[in-house]
């Protein structure tokens, strides 16, 4: 097998007040993996998250990426590995969309033609090539989401990390949603889904992670991990609604 893009060992974060958000957590994702880390609210998944990108500090144990000691990797994983923040509102600084998805390459130091090259491109790849010029409060809750995605992939990163990416989204915004994870499927990209929604997404997963309680409860091919499902876990098997995991999106 190949060596493992994160490698996680004994991974533990505990709060001031004495609070243990994550618990003791082994893990290796691979590249081009399209990882869903599923659990309730609470569950540790956006904590996880951020520790893989070095936003967060353990408290105990090591994140390897490429490996190497996050620490001693933080140019490379500023450039390979984005996070889309379930809040997309706080992520979007630009004036217009054009100027947001531009910001992450020109802190990057590209020269300006590349900056405009890769912000055509990435705005193409989500579909909102024709909205340059729009102010992101314009947009809808799909298209902001998409637009934060753009501005990821801008800069070049090959690993996107989505938290909640379905959350607020009608059912249009979701499509548009599942539209994009499935272009970035097959192009290649890592991406690690962190959502309890998994009747919308699951079809593309490789392999799901149950998170409870800052600990990992399982992990394997989909259509296993549902097999051994727990009430207690807080995640609800979406073949309930479907009838296999591959019909498990909302996409048609």
């Amino acid at each position: 097998m190949a060596n493992p893009l994160f490698s996680v060992k004994n991974l533990v974060k505990v709060f001031p007040n004495g609070n243990r958000g994550i618990s003791g957590i082994d893990l290796d994702l691979y590249t081009g993996e399209c990882v869903i880390i599923a659990g309730a609210n609470g569950s540790g998944k956006t904590l996880l998250a951020e520790m893989l990108l070095g936003l967060t500090d353990p408290t105990e144990g090591e994140i390897r990426f490429q490996g190497l000691p996050l620490d001693d990797t933080e140019a490379v994983l500023r450039r390979e590995a984005g996070l889309v923040f379930q809040d997309t509102d706080a992520q979007i600084i630009g004036e217009t969309v054009v100027e947001d998805v531009g910001f992450g390459p020109k802190n990057l130091g590209f020269f300006k033609e590349e900056i405009r090259r890769r912000v055509e491109a990435a705005l193409t790849a989500v579909g909102l090539a024709d909205k340059g010029d729009y102010p992101p409060r314009r947009l809808s809750g799909g298209e902001k989401r998409r637009l934060v995605v753009a501005g990821v992939l801008a800069m070049g990163c090959e690993t996107m990390i989505l938290d909640e990416p379905f959350a607020n989204l009608d059912w249009p915004g979701v499509v548009q949603v599942l539209r994009v994870i499935r272009d970035l499927k097959q192009a290649g990209k890592t991406l690690i889904i962190l959502t309890h929604e998994l009747e919308k997404v699951l079809a593309f997963a490789d392999r799901l992670i149950i998170l409870t309680q800052g600990l990992i409860r399982d992990d394997g091919p989909p259509e296993e991990v549902l097999n051994r499902l727990q009430d207690t876990y807080g995640v609800r098997d979406p073949r309930f609604s479907y009838a296999r995991v591959e019909d498990c999106t909302w996409l048609d």
